[in-house]
This record gives structure tokens, C-alpha cells and sequence, in this order.
């Protein structure tokens, strides 16, 4: 089996390191253009923050998976062939994929015959996965705020006294700040637990400052 996967190149290298079913081909395009749509494959996942490269009418049926945390398949309006997968950068290694699908069935398969190892969630904003641990870096931020310890140190006791492989300021670094920026604001505005931290309020407005500099 055949599975486009639109992806740069470190979520092409992410995807390359999971264990995959040797019979399926993966074939990596930096963009949907690169496609070839008369060739025979099973399904699409589509990676980039951004599908308004994507023409779905193209598509027909076939099973196409996009990297939305933020933005739900209600919000997109999104035909029933397409579902909604975490595409951040250091979650494509991950053991298990969050899917949320209107078609359930259908995109199991594509997963069971990847070998990968899927949990269907509800179709809300964030996941699971990056919503916690978004909610980690803001409550780490607040510790540096009040000076409780440096950002070295609160890496490396969240690494020490909970086995994650990075911690809040490193899972920063690979998710990029603009994504965990934008997904608090996005879960602030239903939930005051999300507001975010003056100090990382301040570090996203110096960073868009920089930017049109």
C-alpha cells in the first residue's frame, strides 16, 4: 500500500522513525502540489500547518488525515473523508496517534494496516495530549515568574519527577511558541484555566515585534 505524506523535512524524519508495516510505502512531497493524484494510494496525511494548498474536490474519498490541533473538522467544514491528527513537531514519534474522524472505520484501517496504534478523541480544540501539556508550559512560565526555580531546573525536574522525555520549556522549543501560544488563547476564551501567563504573553508579543522588524 502506497500513503502520501506531505511533511518538511523534520516531520519527514519524525514519521521515517516509527515503526511502519513493511508492506506500506511512504511517499514524502514538501507540498500538495508535488502530488500525484493519478497514481494508486490508500490515503494522504497532509502535515503542514496550512492545507490551502490542498484541493479536496481532487480527492474524491479517499482518506485524507490533516495536522489541525486548533481548528476542528466542525469549524473547517470538512467532507467526511478527511480527519484531524496532532502534526506538531515531537508528536509524530509518539507511540499512539490522537485521531478525531467522522469516519471512524475507515481511518482505523489505514492505522491498523500502518501498524500504528491510534485513540480516536472527541473532535474539540487541542486533543488531549497537546492540550496538557500546553497547559504545562504556561503553569512552568508562572513558576519563572514568581522566581520559584530557572528554566533549566524546572526542565529537569519535570524530566526527573515525571519521566517525560522533554521538559515544559524544551516541549516549547520543538512545538514552537506561536503553536502553544495560539492553542491557550484559543481554550482561554471558554476557559480561564488556559489564560495565559504575563511571561509568556510577553515573550509571544516581543517575538511578533522582532518579527516585522
Amino acid at each position: 500500500m502506497k500513503i502520501i505524506v506531505v511533511a518538511n523535512v523534520e516531520q519527514q524524519e519524525e514519521i521515517a522513525s516509527k515503526v511502519t508495516n513493511p508492506d506500506a510505502a511512504l511517499v514524502f512531497v514538501k507540498s500538495f502540489a508535488e502530488t500525484n493524484l493519478n497514481e494508486n494510494f490508500e490515503a494522504i496525511f497532509h502535515l503542514s500547518e496550512s492545507q490551502d494548498d490542498m484541493d479536496i474536490e481532487k480527492l474524491e474519498e479517499k482518506p485524507v488525515f490533516i495536522n489541525s490541533v486548533i481548528e476542528t473538522l466542525e469549524q473547517k467544514k470538512l467532507p467526511l473523508n478527511i480527519s484531524r491528527i496532532n502534526g506538531w513537531p515531537g508528536f509524530l514519534q509518539g507511540q499512539t496517534w490522537e485521531v478525531a474522524s467522522n469516519n471512524q472505520f475507515i481511518a482505523g484501517k489505514i492505522f491498523e494496516s500502518l501498524h500504528w496504534n491510534t485513540v480516536f478523541v472527541k473532535d474539540h480544540t487541542g486533543f488531549v495530549a497537546p492540550r496538557v501539556l500546553c497547559m504545562i508550559i504556561n503553569e512552568a512560565y508562572f513558576a519563572l515568574e514568581e522566581g520559584i526555580s530557572t528554566r533549566g531546573e524546572i526542565d529537569l525536574a519535570m524530566k526527573l519527577g515525571t519521566n517525560y522525555p522533554f521538559g515544559p520549556f524544551e516541549w516549547e522549543n520543538r512545538i514552537g511558541l506561536q503553536n502553544v501560544y495560539r492553542l491557550l488563547k484559543t481554550l482561554s476564551a471558554k476557559d480561564k484555566r488556559y489564560c495565559v501567563s504575563p511571561l509568556l504573553e510577553k515573550k509571544y508579543s516581543d517575538h511578533i515585534s522582532s518579527e516585522k522588524k
